[in-house]
């Protein structure tokens, strides 16, 4: 009886493999998939994707499950290209699903200029089977093409499997697999300096030069926050609790930001934290992304974070 039970499941995991033969799948491999700066990039086209589609009230927790469906696709390309595809707002049933990705997916290889198949590494099978590696390339492609000033981390590379069911069996090769390039395509000729944060490029001056810069972003800050009756005398820890940079922001923007919605008084760092997260949300509403700099950071008082948020409104409002 034990044979019989035996023999029954070996009919079942009988495999037709000549269905599959001549394609390829790529696997990431496990000890790839813990690598800090794949899930650095992970967590930065997360955010990305949370801050684009804010206006929207969608949430991305995880890329393979929250994109397979075609939903946040299909709103992401609506908001940055503008355009408005003729397909349902929800779908679900796996046919739909894919149909919904076809036509997506279609509209983002034009967009993304690539008619040649050959160079897309992503399908709509793939990305409906919740692949990691396609939904990072089409992701990091979108971000490419349409908010190519995000700094997306560089040189993230991952070791995959490829395996291959041919007729005389399945062949495996490990490969490593580039899901972003050691520099931003076309700034080849860049030096290393001129592709630097041009914060960071300013932190290893001379002092003298530093405070020079410092005392024109704080002269900028003191005359937009001078109506308020408001003055800063030290940049470093007086943005810390996320007060004055969030009545700074509103009073550029022209927008009322109303007193419930932060703490105007904070008294401990989770209060603080509340407001900095708060101003850099807002900020990325506003166009000016702000995915490189923690909150944290500006609440620990880390010179290089303020100033980058400074210095990114200065830049745009200088003018004003």
């Amino acid at each position: 009886m034990e044979a019989g039970v035996f023999e029954c499941h070996r009919e079942e995991e009988t495999v037709d493999t000549e269905s599959f033969q001549g394609k390829k799948q790529k696997i990431i491999q496990p000890t790839s998939l813990k690598d800090p700066k794949l899930e650095k990039l992970k967590e930065v086209l997360v955010y990305w994707i949370n801050s684009t589609l804010k206006p929207e009230h969608i949430v991305v927790q995880n890329l393979e499950e929250d994109l397979y469906d075609g939903l946040v696709l299909h709103h992401l390309l609506s908001r940055l290209a503008g355009v408005h595809l003729p397909v349902e707002e929800i779908v679900l049933t796996s046919t739909a699903q894919i149909h919904k990705l076809e036509v997506i997916l279609e509209e983002l290889d034009k967009r993304l200029g690539l008619q040649d198949s050959s160079r897309i590494k992503w399908s709509v099978k793939l990305i409906h089977n919740k692949d990691l590696l396609a939904t990072i390339h089409l992701l990091v492609a979108m971000v490419r093409c349409f908010q190519p000033e995000l700094d997306l981390p560089l040189n993230v590379e991952v070791q995959v499997v490829v395996v291959e069911v041919t007729k005389s069996g399945i062949k495996s090769d490990v490969q490593t697999e580039v899901l972003t390039e050691a520099r931003d395509a076309g700034s080849d000729s860049l030096s290393n300096t001129e592709r630097e944060d041009p914060i960071e490029q300013l932190l290893k001056l001379e002092a003298h030069k530093v405070n020079t810069v410092k005392k024109a972003i704080l002269h900028f800050v003191n005359q937009n926050m001078s109506t308020m009756g408001l003055q800063v005398a030290d940049m470093d820890k007086q943005f810390a609790d996320g007060v004055i940079l969030l009545l700074l922001i509103g009073q550029l923007e022209g927008f009322f930001i109303p007193l419930h919605d932060f703490n105007l008084t904070p008294v401990n760092p989770s209060e603080m934290l509340h407001n900095v997260t708060l101003a850099l949300d807002l900020l990325n509403d506003t166009g000016l992304q702000m995915s490189s700099v923690d909150p944290q950071d500006i609440v620990s008082q880390d010179v290089a974070a303020t100033l980058k948020v400074l210095y990114a409104l200065f830049k745009k409002h200088k003018g004003k």
